[in-house]
Order: C-alpha cells, then structure tokens, then sequence
C-alpha cells in the first residue's frame, strides 16, 4: 500500500468521523432557540467599542438606534482613541434618527496589559453599570461595523429569557460580495464551527464554548460572576475567552447562526481578508510550535490529500487512491454546501474548498512568523507583540 494511499484512506477516515461525529458542525440549522416576550422586558445597555470605524458607522449605528424594544435600552458607543472623527460622527448619526439614547465616552489609550477591544469594552460596561437609570439587567455587546434588524434586540432578549442563558451570541453574516470575499468568508465560518459545533456549545452540559464578538448579549449578574473583562483583558481571541469565562463560573451560554445580524464590513481585497484571519491564527494555537506543527499537517491531510489523491490515482492508474481521495473529497464538498446556501453564493464553490484550505493554511503560519517577529496581533495601528487568551 503506496503512502498517498494510505493519506487518502486516512483522510477518508476524519471525514467520515467530520460528518457523523463533530455535532453536525456543518448543518446551518442553529439559530435562535425558542423564544416568547418575558412578563416584564429587563433593561439592555447597548455598548459598541469603536476604533476609526467611521467608514462604517453610518450603516451600523442607525441600526442600534431605531431598535424596536418595549423595555428600557440606551447605547454605549465607546471612542477607542479614533483619529477619524468616529466620536463626533455618532453623536451627529443620534441627533439625525430619533431613537434610543446614545452616549459617547472616551477612555483613552489602554492601560497596561489590555488589548483596545477589552478596555474600550470595559469602560463601556462600567458606565452602563454606573448611570443614573440604575444597573442594565444585560449587556449588548456588538461590534461597530455590525447592524441589527429592527428586532434583532427584541429577539436576542426573548431568547435568553425563554431558556434562561446568561450568554446568548449569533455570528453576524458577514459580506460577501468581493470575489476573496465569496471564497474566504464562508468557509471562515464553515471552519469555526468545525472547531466549536454549535450543537456541543449549547448543550446544557457543555464543556465546549465560543461565542461570536459581533453580537453577544450577555446577563450582567453573569458577566460581574466571571469578573469580565477584567479576567480575559489581554485576550485576542475575546469572544471566545468571554464565553469560557460565563461558563466556567457556571453560566449558560449558547451561540448559532444569525438571522437579523449582519457584518457590513468590506473586505475587498485578499490582503484584507488575510489581515483579519492572520491577526489572531496564532493566537488560536496558543502561540505553540508543536500546535501550529500539528495544524500545518491536519490542514495537509484533511484538505489537500484528497484532490491530489484523486487525480494522482486517475493519472497513474491507481483506482484504490483515486476512490478514497474522491470520497474524501466528495464529503468535504457536500458537508460545506448548506454554508454557501446560508451565504447565499454558487454552489460550484464548494469543491474550491481545498485551495480556500491551502490559503487559511498560508495565513496561520504567517500569524506564527509575525509574532516571533515580535508584530502579534496588529489591528488598527495597535500591535499585542504577545497576547494570551483566557
């Protein structure tokens, strides 16, 4: 038995495991759980941490404002030291729509061992805590360039009421219309949800948790038990680290798919899209050799064995090989269709998936070499040379 047959066998082995055995990650199913209006709607702080997001402000903000929430609500934007005129942007945004209160605060650069997200993040929640009105029975915590259907509130609350969560968060859909955009972002969702199975995070039981940092609402009795973001504030990979921190004090998180959230970030161009993979890669693995190592080779075998074993077995007559790579990749192909549906692209980008593989494999070893180049995670002019996630 030749090694790339024994390869494409192996492959054919962790995708048959993929599909049956990793919580259906690929299903597309999960979203909001079952939901009815609470007897008294609780009060939500909105706070949005802004970093020179005035490019997108206008489609995202206006959004928060003109939510339609029967119960008391107000929204946070949080200035992270914007050069762009972010600030005054908002405050003109509010004064044109009537809608929910805004406040602008700005708490300047981050003290020492805080990433820019957590810190904004925290000044946001303490001044929500500290208002006048009384402390906020949740936490609406969504990112700048994200906007919100009417609803979206109404929506997010009932849920976590209905099945009592202290921690409920939807993955915005995020653009995709650029073609990197059509070939990258799907699957960056397709390959999250193959690491945390939305299925595995909301069981009552779970040991897995994840959230998506876009849109997380989160009970603030919950968030003062974990002592967030104070624990977590040198996390790069926050959403992920704040859903730990629920759960490990004994919260009840769940996360699916969005319906009423979307992203409307532009990642026109490839680089873009590297950027935002590429800036928190390594930081995923820990910053461990031996796990990017480990990475590198399940990235190979799972995604790149079996197109090479299908047609290395046609062009040299080995059907065995050509069998269990075109199975292998056949798997591969259909499990990620039900992401293009929900991203509603064509569906022949599918069996594209490998060279997407090829290309998120390319990004996390660059994360790897820019942090030992002492650069980490740089975002927005800011560089976390070596940050740690909770």
């Amino acid at each position: 038995m030749g090694p790339l047959l024994v390869a494409a066998c192996a492959s054919l082995a962790v995708w048959l495991w993929l599909t049956l055995g990793q919580g259906m990650f690929w299903r597309t199913d999960t979203r909001l759980p079952p939901r009815h209006a609470p007897a008294g709607w609780p009060s939500v702080a909105i706070v949005v941490p802004a970093r020179d997001e005035a490019g997108v402000l206008p489609l995202s903000l206006p959004s928060l404002l003109a939510q339609d929430y029967p119960g008391e609500a107000e929204v946070v934007l949080v200035d992270d030291g914007s050069t762009d005129g972010t600030a005054a942007l908002a405050r003109r945004l509010a004064r044109a729509q009537p809608g929910l209160p805004l406040t602008v605060v700005s708490p300047g650069e981050p003290g020492a061992g805080w990433t820019g997200k957590l810190w904004a993040l925290r000044h946001g929640i303490a001044h929500a805590r500290s208002a006048a009105s009384g402390e906020p029975d949740y936490l609406l915590l969504t990112d700048a360039d994200i906007a919100h259907e009417p609803d979206s509130l109404r929506e997010l609350v009932a849920a976590a009421t209905a099945a009592d969560l202290d921690l409920v968060s939807q993955m915005a859909r995020l653009r995709a219309v650029s073609v990197w955009e059509r070939l990258i972002v799907p699957a960056f969702v397709y390959f999250f949800a193959q690491l945390y199975p939305f299925r595995w995070i909301n069981r009552p039981a779970a040991r897995t948790a994840a959230a998506a940092g876009g849109c997380v609402l989160l009970r603030t009795s919950a968030a003062v038990r974990a002592g967030v973001p104070e624990s977590i504030r040198q996390a790069v990979i926050d959403d992920v680290s704040l859903a730990r921190a629920v759960q490990r004090t004994g919260g009840r998180i769940w996360l699916g798919l969005a319906e009423r959230v979307d992203s409307v970030r532009p990642y026109a161009s490839l680089a873009d899209l590297w950027r935002m993979v590429s800036r928190s890669a390594y930081a995923q693995l820990r910053h461990q050799p031996a796990l990017l190592a480990g990475t590198v080779a399940g990235l190979v075998l799972v995604y790149l064995v079996p197109p090479a074993a299908l047609l290395a077995g046609l062009a040299t007559g080995r059907p065995g090989t050509a069998w269990a790579g075109g199975l292998a990749w056949l798997l591969m192909t259909g499990t990620y269709l039900p992401m293009l549906r929900y991203y509603r692209q064509p569906l022949a980008l599918a069996p594209l998936l490998p060279l997407t593989a090829l290309l998120y494999l390319l990004m996390t070893v660059d994360s790897a070499v820019q942090h030992y180049r002492g650069r980490g995670a740089a975002w927005k002019g800011r560089t976390y040379a070596r940050p740690s996630d909770a």
